[in-house]
């Protein structure tokens, strides 16, 4: 019984997690940010093939998530 229950806890979260993300990903496009067209991301386009690496977005992507997750971790670990 515990193993159901755990991994409905585990769906739970991962809903909850998937509706938090689709709310930033609305809000970025909302208010219109430049995300992947930022300065250092690469797009290369030809004929009928479009290829983009946005190599800038996700260094800042990554930054913001580091910083996020350590405040996470060290409030968590806290208690």
């Amino acid at each position: 019984m515990g193993t159901m229950h755990d991994f409905a806890r585990l769906l739970l979260i991962a809903g909850l997690l998937l509706i938090v993300i689709s709310g930033v990903i609305y809000l970025i496009a909302y208010l219109g940010l430049p995300v992947g067209r930022l300065p250092g991301d690469i797009r290369i386009e030809r004929n009928n093939l479009t290829c983009i690496f946005p190599l800038t977005t996700m260094i800042i992507l990554s930054i913001l998530l580091t910083v996020i997750l350590n405040l996470i971790i060290r409030f968590l670990g806290r208690n």
